[in-house]
């Protein structure tokens, strides 16, 4: 075992190191994105039981479940948006399982996501958090921490009224800095996706997919405990499931932080 993964056990072991789990139970009550009438529909979380140490198993127990690829805790990739139908390596079988893993930025916004659920990250936002923790490196997560996810009532989490869902996100001219400018390897939101509620109506329409995905950039969606993670200094791991032409997966997401950190 090489020097540094040695180190990584040790301080695992020790404390010094913990793994904070950044994913959402999944369970027939998890909320679904609710999409116009004329589109298809997301199905959400079932599970039926096969056996359970019974007549028709036994000696064991397992189920079958059945669920849309973007459901709960998930991952976008490339694929799932037209603008990122034609990247190389663009399903969640073929990225390369390296860029799985990655730093993590987590831009603290609840105080403005309290005062406004429609709240935008603007690149403004992004400087004043690189002013105090140097500039996102290349490679990075970005983890925008909103509180959102502590709304644990599905109707208040979806947030819908009338004119659709009201959902914190980013602005077009945050995500396109983001993918052009600091190369990252994608976004992390608390929310059901990682664009705004009412980013239909953004230039262009649901900017963080349009943007990111065109630019071979990934997604995290239904995040939690980033309250528990520091500005930087933490690992983020989000590994989907090998799904061929996949254009996204149910994920556990695990963040290795430092005990001292937060």
């Amino acid at each position: 075992m090489s020097s540094v993964l040695k180190q990584l056990v040790e301080e695992l072991k020790a404390g010094r190191l913990k793994v904070v789990d950044l994913t959402q139970p999944l369970h027939p009550g998890t909320p679904v994105i609710h999409l116009p009438a004329q589109f298809e529909a997301s199905p959400g979380f079932t599970l039926r039981t096969i056996c359970r140490y019974d007549q028709a198993g036994p000696a064991w127990y397992w189920n079958a479940v059945a669920m849309g690829e973007h459901t709960g805790t998930h991952f976008d990739a490339p694929v799932h948006w037209i603008t990122g139908k034609d990247r190389p390596d663009n399903t969640c079988a073929t990225i390369p399982a390296r860029r799985f893993i990655g730093p993590a930025c987590v831009i603290d916004l609840v105080d403005e996501v309290a005062a406004d659920p429609d709240f935008l990250l603007k690149p403004a936002h992004i400087e004043r958090w690189e002013a105090d923790h140097g500039v996102i490196a290349s490679g990075s997560w970005v983890l925008l921490w909103t509180g959102w996810s502590k709304r644990q009532d599905p109707k208040a989490f979806l947030n819908e009224a009338e004119d659709g869902p009201h959902s914190p996100g980013l602005a077009p001219e945050a995500v396109s800095m983001l993918a052009h400018e600091r190369d990252v390897l994608g976004v992390g939101v608390e929310t059901i996706g990682t664009d705004a509620g009412q980013a239909a109506g953004f230039d262009p329409p649901f900017p963080c997919h349009h943007i990111m995905h065109g630019a071979g950039k990934l997604g995290l969606a239904s995040l939690c405990h980033l309250d528990q993670l520091p500005p930087a200094g933490a690992i983020v791991i989000a590994a989907p499931l090998k799904i061929v032409d996949g254009s996204g997966s149910p994920v556990r997401v695990l963040a290795i932080v430092p005990t001292e950190a937060h």
